[in-house]
């Protein structure tokens, strides 16, 4: 069950196999647009996205913004790893009607 505003609303699940049990109970990857960056923010030892996330929209929750228009750089976890230092990260609009 997806809230009302879930970003994966409308997202389809999984195709069910011929017999109709599931493959994987969930929804396929979300396609994600091309946020725009507004602001460029260069990686620092010990910088994590939630916390970046939280000094740029005061809301560490939408993290999933600054993924969405650095995916070359943000992969998976919270932190960076050494190689990501001095990279420049792209910090898009919190929302996409601002």
């Amino acid at each position: 069950m997806l809230v009302k505003k879930s970003r994966y609303r409308g997202v389809p699940p999984f195709a069910a196999r011929a017999d109709g049990t599931p493959v994987f109970p969930g929804l396929r990857p979300r396609p994600a647009a091309t946020a725009l960056g507004v602001i460029e923010h260069e990686i620092q030892a010990g910088d994590r996205i939630d916390h970046l996330a939280h000094h740029y929209y005061n809301d560490d929750r939408l993290w999933w913004r600054i993924v969405d228009a650095n995916p070359d750089i943000v992969r998976a976890g919270v932190s960076f790893d050494e190689r990501a230092v001095g990279k420049v990260l792209l910090i898009p609009k919190a929302r996409d009607d601002q």
